[in-house]
């Protein structure tokens, strides 16, 4: 997956899911996503902004957890994935990466 097709399927489910009145940044390898959960709409952009919680992660291992084929605590546990700040935001995301 390139960092423009992950983009686009998180503006599709961000649209889905209500504002938590939070944000979220994924930071891969290949540049930013900036997810705003604040308002009443959902606002998806590749700008490197401050955030309630940021996720680090490759954009294989995001894929991964996306089909299934790895566990989110698992990846979490091992290091694949690193969590800072807002953790109970962090455990609301399957319905946002899915």
């Amino acid at each position: 997956m390139t960092l423009a097709e992950i983009t686009a399927q998180f503006v599709k489910t961000a649209e889905k899911v209500p504002s938590l009145g939070k944000s979220i940044k994924f930071v891969f390898d290949e540049g930013i996503v900036h997810i705003d959960l604040t308002g009443e709409q959902s606002v998806v952009t590749n700008e490197d902004k401050a955030a309630d919680c940021t996720i680090t992660t490759s954009m294989e291992t995001l894929d991964g957890v996306r089909k299934g084929e790895i566990n989110a605590m698992m990846a979490v546990m091992s290091g694949k994935v690193k969590i800072k700040g807002d953790m109970g935001l962090a455990l609301q995301l399957p319905s946002l990466i899915a």
